[in-house]
């Protein structure tokens, strides 16, 4: 196994894309060939990843590192631990399938548009891997441009509104975090006479809580606006609906991922006083719980397909910050498995309306009905994305929510009355989406010659649908690679928490 395993899964879809630019415009079957041909190279190298990784090591794996710029005190830092080594396996899967997706729906500027999708790949494995902060950043900018213009250049009638709209908004977010990150940049330096942007150096930091308290909430600003946390959840509906379906699978199953990992990897073991804070923590927890609810009701109101589908993110994803912020074993990793299962059953929702719009050209609820009695095959993978989605015993959804529940009801019994409340709304929106579109009588002529799934679009969802039965059967594996870094981090907190309890009696008794 190559020393630099890390890099070449960073750097295979950077590769790939240098060739594509020199492939002619014309030549569209060549350059479909060859994203495709990429993209699951991209698979093929992250899988060794997998396989040599070790769940009973502490730390970060495949570690490499090497100067960049050594008088700001940046690296070219990166490595894994049990939860980026799962986000980097959900980008090169999802990343493979949006692409292969594709293959019919993109009739102009493929090159342009697959490049796109390669330069994104890159970005979004440099996020998770990252561990030296201003590499992140500089991953995370990156991930907004080629999806810019994804949904720009690709998306539906009010594109340019949804890109500029989504551009604005996380460039904002992610401006307010690099304050955050200059800050503790800054600190270390005054505090141990040297710059540098390592994570784990930063780590070291002494911050009073108000420091702590002020920089949690400039990241919570950068981390919540891409999750997206209620009520930064404004740009989400839009993109979703504007951009492709390729583009709208990619944004669920990995760009939103983003949000929470950062939460994860850098607010609670970084600021550890404010992540603990019980103000901050019950803040965070009733916007989840805001998030869970609205998301599932406002769900329940849409007539198009997609948006409906784009709103269940915000719901889905409300339990995975709860979940974060239970601050507790069961809770984060429960929000992890969550985050991937949300990239496979929603990305396969957000397929499965790809394939009818590619039919029809259109998104309304009322204009289908029946579909079952015409495309039977389709009916039968709807139905299984959407209860997986909904969280059915021994699929993938029911996994990650209940292991959330467990944190949040062994956090706050409160949160968890609440949170079951969005169970119960998500299926009504799922069953009452499937009802109005596939069962009944075919009542639009418009819909009685509509072909059922071809070779390629099963070749999209058995991959899809086989994992997602792997997790809920057996996720013991996921677990198991969680347990070390979830440990680590819930020790972490909890122990500054202590620390921070225990001081005033400390000091009292020392006065004394």
């Amino acid at each position: 196994m190559p020393s630099n395993l890390l890099s070449i899964i960073l750097f295979t879809p950077l590769a790939g894309l240098l060739v594509l630019l020199f492939i002619p415009s014309t030549q569209k079957r060549m350059i479909r060939l060859w994203a495709n041909i990429v993209a699951a190279a991209g698979f093929l190298v992250s899988i060794p990843l997998i396989l040599n990784f070790n769940k009973d090591l502490d730390g970060y794996q495949f570690v490499e590192r090497a100067d960049w710029i050594p008088s700001l005190g940046v690296q070219y830092l990166i490595g894994v631990d049990g939860i980026s080594v799962l986000m980097v396996m959900l980008t090169t899967i999802m990343g493979l399938i949006a692409i292969f997706s594709s293959w019919d729906s993109i009739k102009e500027r493929e090159k342009e548009y697959y490049a796109m999708f390669l330069l994104q790949q890159t970005g979004m494995i440099g996020v998770f891997i990252s561990l030296d902060f201003l590499l992140f950043y500089i991953f995370w900018e990156l991930v907004l441009v080629p999806m810019y213009f994804i949904i720009g250049v690709w998306g539906g009638p009010r594109k340019l509104y949804a890109a500029i709209k989504f551009f604005l908004y996380t460039l904002a977010g992610g401006v307010l975090m690099l304050l955050g990150i200059l800050t503790l940049y800054f600190q270390h330096a005054t505090q141990f006479g040297r710059y540098t942007f390592e994570i784990s150096e930063l780590m070291k930091l002494n911050l009073p809580l108000g420091m702590q308290q002020w920089v949690f909430w400039a990241f919570f600003l950068g981390f919540a606006i891409k999750v997206p946390m209620f009520p930064f959840h404004t740009w989400l509906p839009d993109a979703h609906t504007e951009a492709p379906t390729a583009g709208s699978v990619i944004l669920a199953a990995v760009l939103l991922k983003m949000g929470t990992y950062g939460f994860i990897r850098f607010s609670l073991p970084l600021l550890p006083s404010a992540s603990s804070d019980k103000t901050i923590v019950t803040i965070l927890a009733v916007l989840s719980i805001i998030g869970i609810l609205y998301g599932a009701l406002v769900s329940l109101m849409q007539q198009d397909w997609k948006k409906l589908v784009a709103y269940s993110s915000v719901s889905h994803l409300g339990f995975c910050t709860l979940g974060i912020f239970a601050l507790n074993q069961s809770g984060i990793a429960g929000s992890v498995i969550q985050q991937i299962n949300h990239g496979i059953s929603t990305g396969m929702l957000f397929l499965i309306v790809g394939v009818i719009y590619e039919r029809r050209h259109t998104r309304e609820i009322k204009e289908y009905g029946g579909l079952a009695h015409v495309m039977p095959n389709y009916a039968i993978v709807f139905a299984f994305a959407m209860l997986s989605s909904a969280g059915l015993p021994l699929l993938n959804g029911f996994v990650g929510e209940f292991t959330i529940l467990q944190g949040a009801f062994d956090a706050n019994r409160v949160w968890a009355a609440f949170a079951v409340l969005g169970v119960i709304f998500g299926a009504a929106y799922l069953l009452w989406l499937y009802q109005r579109t596939m069962l009944g009588e075919v009542t639009n002529e418009k819909n009685k010659g509509l072909p059922d799934l071809n070779w390629r679009e099963w070749a999209v969802f058995v991959p899809l649908m086989i994992w997602a039965v792997a997790i809920g059967v057996y996720p013991k594996p996921y677990f198991d690679i969680l347990e070390k870094p979830v440990a680590q981090i819930v020790h972490r907190v909890h122990q500054t928490a202590n620390t921070v309890a225990n001081a005033p009696a400390a000091t009292e008794a020392a006065s004394r």
